[in-house]
């Protein structure tokens, strides 16, 4: 028998940086679970065949006038209906950085994933401000605990 890793796909969008050091943070929280291979991909590097390679996806967004910003938005409208007829059905978690609020940029991306289909498995992050110790220490926890729920078998 021959055994497949798993794998996780981090999407994620940034302009001004804070997004790409969250980004890092759930890879480097991701990748210390055995078994589970991390993609980190940029928004604008992703398409559907990095969808269709893996098991599950961590998504990041800044959120811009409360809405999803960017590359992010373009991923979800490049993905979303080459995504229809595969049925992806996938574990997600998304995080935002956000200046304010947040909630606008998760309830976006929350409706347009339903689409897909895809399964939320954890609560949305959302690291408002200036990225910190305790955000970057939350990211690393979903990463972490994304794969470690593909290396366990839970989703």
């Amino acid at each position: 028998m021959v055994w497949m890793k798993k794998r996780l796909l981090i999407v994620y969008h940034s302009q001004s940086g804070a997004t790409a050091r969250l980004a890092a943070a759930v890879c480097e929280g991701a990748r210390r679970e055995d078994g589970v291979e991390v993609i980190l991909r940029r928004a604008w590097d992703a398409g559907m065949d990095d969808l269709l390679q893996c098991d599950a996806v961590a998504l990041g967004a800044a959120e811009n006038s409360g809405s999803v910003a960017g590359a992010m938005k373009d991923f979800l409208d490049r993905t979303y209906y080459p995504a229809q007829p595969r049925q992806l059905n996938l574990a997600y978690g998304l995080f935002i950085s956000a200046g304010n609020d947040g909630r606008g940029a998760v309830a976006q991306m929350q409706r347009i994933l339903s689409g897909y289909p895809l399964k939320q498995v954890c609560e949305p992050l959302i690291c408002r401000g200036e990225v910190n110790p305790q955000a970057l220490a939350r990211c690393e926890e979903l990463g972490q605990t994304l794969a470690a729920g593909l290396a366990f078998g839970i989703f």
